[in-house]
């Protein structure tokens, strides 16, 4: 079996921290958003935040590649 090279290592850790700190922020928000500080509001917050980082590790592992090439592509047109 092979090792996984270190690029991809860095792409799945950056992505781990990325989607725990994005979906905790926004799940908070859109709890508080969408039914106010509460006695239950934390508890609500944690399993939205459980949600929330079930689906976004997976799709920030693989839209960062894509968002990567897109930034290049758009940039791109900027370069002298």
């Amino acid at each position: 079996m092979s090792k996984l090279k270190p690029a991809r290592v860095r792409q799945l850790v950056f992505g781990f921290f990325m989607s725990g700190i994005m979906s905790f922020l926004m799940s908070g928000v859109i709890t508080l958003i969408n039914t106010g500080v509460d006695a239950g509001y934390p508890a609500r917050w944690a399993a939205a935040f459980l949600v929330a980082w079930v689906v976004a590790f997976p799709l920030v592992t693989f839209i960062a590649p894509v968002a990567g090439k897109l930034t290049d592509l758009a940039l791109r047109r900027f370069e002298s």
